[in-house]
């Protein structure tokens, strides 16, 4: 394994940590380990801070794979809070409106998810690193302005309910998707489908491409990963 050549490491996200964030962290600790001032590393596809799961790190000559790496098929678990709504369409933000729930069954639930499969438009979170004339989407809205994105298409291949809580309200599903759909836009969509409201409560990236969350590493585990491999003799030395 050659991290100047080109490598790839593969992380489980842990929850509230930005993807830079994760991405720095484990650059730090792989170049301190290795002696060198800095290695080269990118990350193919972008998680939000509340959202854990699969992140695709990418190091060295690698780097120049992460656009081909980000048209991959991906896979998540969303936990979807109805009859509630915040403005980023999950738990960053507090609720902002509550909606009637007490005409939600599995069957409606049931009835109204196959319309989001397929070849859809979706219209990207406000609080998202969409690029508005040159500015960050997220910058937008937190000075206060009220901007509209524009949908754009994106594919849905799959939906499964995972579990429904008539109780509380709350419905798990597994999403099967390609590149740039919004899990949170989905929460919205649905719960504007069902006759009421929803946010996200949590978010996993269960799957990119080949690569499943059972592959990955977590922050704990990193460092005694790498040192296997030293230990091993299947690090190549890199030029500082």
């Amino acid at each position: 394994m050659n991290f100047q050549e080109g490598a790839y490491i593969y992380i489980n996200k842990p929850y509230r940590m930005s993807s830079f964030g994760a991405l720095a962290h484990i650059r730090y600790v792989l170049s301190k380990r290795l002696h060198v001032k800095r290695v080269k590393m990118g990350h193919a596809g972008t998680l939000d801070p509340l959202a854990t799961g699969v992140l695709v790190l990418c190091t060295g000559k690698a780097t120049k794979q992460i656009e081909a790496l980000q048209q991959h098929s991906k896979e998540y678990t969303a936990t979807l809070q109805l009859g509630a709504t915040t403005p980023s369409y999950d738990l960053e933000h507090e609720v902002d409106q509550t909606y009637p729930t007490s005409h939600i069954t599995r069957e409606l639930i049931e009835q109204t998810l196959p319309r989001f499969v397929g070849d859809i438009m979706q219209r990207p979170p406000l609080f998202s690193a969409c690029k508005v004339g040159g500015d960050r989407a997220y910058e937008l809205a937190r000075k206060g302005s009220d901007h509209q994105l524009a949908e754009k298409p994106v594919r849905i291949d799959e939906i499964e309910i995972m579990d429904f809580d008539p109780e509380k309200m709350q419905l798990q599903i597994r999403v099967a998707c390609g590149k740039g759909t919004y899990i949170r836009s989905l929460a919205r969509d649905i719960g504007e489908a069902l006759g009421s409201g929803a946010h996200l409560t949590a978010l996993c990236r269960t799957r990119v491409g080949d690569v499943r969350i059972e592959d990955c590493l977590t922050f704990d585990s990193f460092p005694e990963w790498l040192e296997e491999k030293l230990k091993d003799g299947r690090i190549e030395k890199l030029k500082s």
